[in-house]
Formats: C-alpha cells, sequence, structure tokens
C-alpha cells in the first residue's frame, strides 16, 4: 500500500500528455481527457497536450521536443502501444531511451491482470529516461489510462511517496 509523508512537501510536476490516434481529435479524446484531470486532481500541471498520428516520425518528434523543454519534467503518451499495424508508439519512443524502466511494464501488467486478465498481453506498455524526463507509454484506453496513474504514476510522481519516488531523483538524472 503506498504511503506519504505528510510532513514532506509536495512537488509539483510539469506533465505533457500526447494522444497517439489516427481517429481520435479533442472532443473525442477520451484517454486524454482522463489522464489529465487525474494529473491536475493530484496537484501536476499539464506542461502541454497535443494529438499526433500512428506515425513513428510525428510522434518521436513530439517527444523529443517536449524532453527538450525545461518546462517539461513528464511525458505520458496513450494510444499506439498495442499490435496492430499502425501501433508504433513504442518503435518510436523506445530509441529515444537513456535508460528502460522495465519495473513499470511489469507493474502495470500485474494492475491490468486484475482488470483484464489475460488480454494485458496486447499492450506494449513502457517507461524510461531521456535526457532527464520520465517517459511514460500507456495504451489508448482510458481504464489502462486509470490503471497506470492509479497504480502507479499516482504514486512514484509524489514527492511525499515513501520508501522513494521518481521525484526525488529527478535533479539527479
Amino acid at each position: 500500500m503506498a504511503k506519504l509523508d505528510e510532513d514532506h512537501p509536495f512537488k509539483p510536476l510539469r506533465i505533457a500528455v500526447l494522444t497517439v490516434s489516427d481517429t481520435r481529435a479533442p472532443a473525442t479524446d477520451k484517454s486524454g481527457d482522463t489522464l489529465v484531470a487525474m494529473i491536475m486532481q493530484a496537484g501536476h500541471m499539464i506542461a502541454e497536450r497535443s494529438i499526433v498520428t500512428d506515425d513513428i516520425a510525428a510522434i518521436r518528434a513530439k517527444v523529443e521536443g517536449w524532453i527538450a523543454n525545461p518546462g517539461v519534467d513528464v511525458v505520458i503518451t496513450t494510444g499506439g502501444t498495442g499490435f496492430t499495424r499502425r501501433d508504433a508508439t513504442p518503435e518510436a519512443v523506445k530509441p529515444l531511451f537513456e535508460k528502460e524502466m522495465e519495473g513499470f511494464a511489469v507493474i502495470f501488467h500485474q494492475i491490468s491482470f486484475k482488470q483484464v486478465e489475460t488480454s494485458t498481453i496486447q499492450s506494449r506498455a513502457c517507461g524510461g529516461v531521456a535526457k532527464g524526463t520520465y517517459v511514460f507509454c500507456l495504451p489508448g484506453s482510458p481504464g489502462a489510462c486509470r490503471d497506470a496513474w492509479e497504480g502507479i504514476l499516482k504514486w512514484q510522481l509524489d514527492s511525499r511517496h515513501r520508501p522513494c519516488n521518481l521525484v526525488e531523483i529527478l535533479p539527479r538524472l
């Protein structure tokens, strides 16, 4: 169970949200809306939000721009992590990682298994560090976004989480 040290100060992060989809528009981006609502409810700021098509060059260009921006601490993508011909988020983003966070995918799948059972194998969710920025690639469903946020990211992106969290090592990346 997650533990928060209420005596430790909360440090809001600047988080960019990218929806990867050939069919979503701002009015129909439920996964992006879900992430933004949870991020803001947790006390963080939305640095930027965007939608790009399932295209390796478009995904990589957007993520590269955000990791080069000192005003972005975390990038969260939603969509493009499946196995269809157009799903290309991991191929676009993983080459940017200096260090991959294998544990993120492991824990995500454990949480996801409780919700969708063996269907979790259809996700290639991943996380890593690129130029001092955390990057997490989530599936494109609101439920998967909620599972990843509520089960992992909400806690690891909270500076009060104990015994440790990703915020406290951010300055040393």
